[in-house]
């Protein structure tokens, strides 16, 4: 991977790249308008969220599930390819049906499809990487997807600036780069492994005992990226905080992109110091971002102060997602590395449905201030637990 002070980007890596690029315009292109589409059919707002959580739920299990499985048969490919097929046919089957049971099966075929496709791709982004680059590597990778999720609804938006409210053909136009996406899973190529005859024998619930067997470090570290991902909510709640205080569709959509573009830039950067000064003194940088932007957001703004905290928003996601991945693969044994890393994505995809449940809460009961300043609170007591009970030089290879 490296030769002195160059850095190699793999080949696998480029493909996984493109892929996750193309698979992210399919899918941003329908997030701005999957809940105006879902409600011009008919759901309520309460189905809607019963729905998300449902999703969400299938992807977390499913990760835990199908990393552990991948790394039992040593296989990584085909849970990659599988799972991005999964995921672009769930498009076109969005348009067909309109009954809610059909509905809540297209959207599950989408986040298993995530579910089964996550840990088995991390693995394979950790197995291109060395220790000393595997920041950089996670980074280039979440650069390119999040590319992808900054074009997507770049799309939508001219999309429906000539066709407004047409929503299904959109679903059909959707579905072109997911499964050009699939197509490129056909260039990678697993490395020869021996199965692990047991793999029969294990229940989908299986990849809960890694827990018992996961060291120390492991633990310490995956109870403070859970805790902050419990205060962590979706990201609808900050575009629903700039449509209440009274800003246009086009203004919301337009800060998303702008904070997908800050993301996608800084990834790799970000990527590149966490390798060089450790991954804690990254990852704490970016709690202390995320607490400025949303108690900044909590602050009432104006859209000039908005857009200035989305981009140290993009700042943020880009110094924590992909390093958090990066420094669970460097503390994890080669064989385990899609368990380690689908039991935390698994159990985030958990937290993450009950995080934005504390979320609407707080809104509802109190108001949306209070929702914004939980989570400040919480991303410094984040901060403060990795300075002073995660030790430095016991993670970083």
């Amino acid at each position: 991977m490296s030769g002195g002070n160059k850095i190699k980007i793999s080949r696998t890596v480029i493909v996984l790249s493109v892929v996750s690029l193309l698979t992210d315009i399919s899918s941003e292109m329908l997030y701005p308008v999957m809940p105006v589409y879902l409600k011009s059919i008919g759901f309520s707002a309460l189905i809607i969220g019963i729905l998300e959580g449902v999703a969400e739920a299938t992807a977390g299990f499913s990760k835990g599930y199908f990393g552990s499985l991948s790394d039992r048969t040593g296989k990584r490919i085909p849970f990659v390819r599988f799972g991005y097929l999964l995921s672009a046919l769930s498009k076109p089957l969005l348009a067909v049906f309109q009954f809610p049971l059909w509905v809540f099966m297209a959207r599950g075929f989408d986040r298993l499809g995530k579910g089964i496709r996550t840990s088995a791709r991390d693995a394979v982004l950790s197995a291109e990487s060395t220790p000393e680059t595997k920041a950089r590597i996670f980074g280039f990778h979440r650069a390119m997807d999040t590319a992808g999720a900054m074009l997507g609804p770049v799309a939508a938006l001219i999309y429906l600036y000539f066709f407004p409210d047409n929503f299904r053909i959109l679903f059909l136009i959707a579905f072109l780069p997911g499964i050009i996406s699939v197509s490129f899973t056909f260039y990678l190529k697993d490395k020869t492994v021996i199965p692990d005859p047991s793999v029969k024998k294990k229940g989908f619930f299986s990849f809960l005992q890694y827990w018992s067997k996961s060291d120390a470090q492991y633990k310490k570290l995956v109870c403070g990226l859970l805790f902050f991902t419990l205060i962590n909510s979706s990201d609808i709640f900050l575009l629903l905080m700039i449509k209440q205080a009274g800003y246009s569709n086009i203004e919301v959509v337009a800060a998303y992109i702008f904070y997908n573009f800050v993301y996608a830039a800084v990834s790799y950067p970000a990527g590149m110091l966490a390798d060089k000064l450790g991954f804690k003194k990254v990852f704490i940088i970016g709690m202390i971002i995320f607490a400025v932007v949303y108690g900044g957001m909590a602050m009432s703004p104006s859209l000039l102060i908005i857009f200035a905290l989305f981009f140290l928003y993009g700042i943020y996601a880009a110094t924590t997602e992909s390093v958090s991945k990066a420094w669970i693969s460097n503390i994890s044994k080669k064989d385990d590395t899609a368990t380690a890393i689908g039991f935390y994505t698994g159990f985030g995809s958990i937290f993450t449905m009950l995080a934005s449940i504390i979320a609407g809460f707080l809104w509802n009961q109190f108001n949306p201030q209070a929702a914004f300043f939980v989570s400040s609170i919480g991303a410094v007591l984040t901060a403060l637990y990795f300075q002073f009970i995660i030790k430095h030089k016991k993670y970083v290879n």
